[in-house]
């Protein structure tokens, strides 16, 4: 069996904006690490790593 596992977290490779997925609001949230939102430049348009080297695909061994 194959499950598609979509990212929980993904960083700006320009300007190092961190988010997370929050799955109450469906959406993504800027990261909150000890008080402080990672928002790196708000002005930057954003290069996420999630790539073609990111696999959603996940096997349990069934397949």
């Amino acid at each position: 069996m194959v499950e598609i596992e979509p990212p929980t977290r993904r960083s700006c490779e320009r300007c190092g904006r961190e988010d997370v997925w929050n799955e109450e609001a469906n959406n993504w949230v800027i990261r909150v690490d000890g008080g402080e939102r990672l928002v790196g430049d708000r002005h930057c348009i954003h290069e996420w790593d999630i790539n073609g080297g990111y696999s959603p695909i996940v096997e349990d061994g069934e397949a």
